[in-house]
Parts: C-alpha cells; structure tokens; sequence
C-alpha cells in the first residue's frame, strides 16, 4: 500500500516534525488539530466552545484534503486539561458529526501545544 503525507493550507502549519496526516489506502491518520486559526497563526480568542469550533475546522480541512469528510471518520481522540469542560466539547462536537457518530476516547492532560484547552485526532477510512 502507499503511503502519502497530507497537507493543506486551510489548516494550521505542523508546529512540530509530524504531517497533518498520512493517508495508507482507503485509511487516514490525522495528526491532533488544537484552536489555532490557519490564516492568522494564533489561537482563536473565546472559551472551549469556540476553541473546539476552530479544532473541528481545522481536522474538517484536512480531511477534506484527503478527499474525505467527517462522515469517514471512524475513531477520535479527544484531550482535554479540564474534564469540566466535557459537556461545552460534546455540544460542538456532537452538532459536527451529527449522525455520523465515530467510536472515541476523551481524556484528561496535564497540558496541550500553547496553553490550549482542547485537541482531537482522528482516523478516518473511505468504504
């Protein structure tokens, strides 16, 4: 199988050695997106709603870089550094995905990239 590295400009730069996802066949590894807006370079100003709304775009863009859309994700992961702020995470996320419902885990960080409150990775799979 090929292996191919993803990138688009309508997300955030990597801040660190990795891609914003590599694609193997029909499947995709998205790297963790947080609340930073790609055409400013900063973090997005407001609480973790409006933190969750930017990570949601940005993983929304690479996915739609792939070809791919949030129907095709089958597994996300979800970092928090304040379990509090579960339920304002699970609105946002919940009205994304509407039906499409991937299995996920949610867990709790001592700390994310820039003081963030909210990252998601995912993996998606065409078919």
């Amino acid at each position: 199988m090929s292996r191919k590295g993803i990138y688009t400009a309508a997300a955030p730069e990597p801040i660190g050695p990795y891609s914003q996802a590599v694609q193997i066949g029909e499947e995709l590894y998205c790297s963790g997106q947080i609340a930073l807006d790609p055409a400013r370079g900063e973090i997005v100003e407001g609480d973790v709603s409006a933190q969750t709304e930017q990570v949601l775009a940005n993983l929304g863009a690479v996915l739609a870089a792939a070809g791919m859309g949030f129907e095709h994700v089958v597994k996300t992961t979800i970092f928090l550094i304040d379990m509090g702020d579960f339920a304002a995470v699970n609105e946002v996320y919940a009205r994304r995905f509407g039906a499409s419902k991937p299995a996920r885990s949610t867990v709790a960080v001592a700390g994310l990239p820039r003081g963030v409150r909210v990252e998601i990775d995912a993996i998606a799979r065409r078919g």
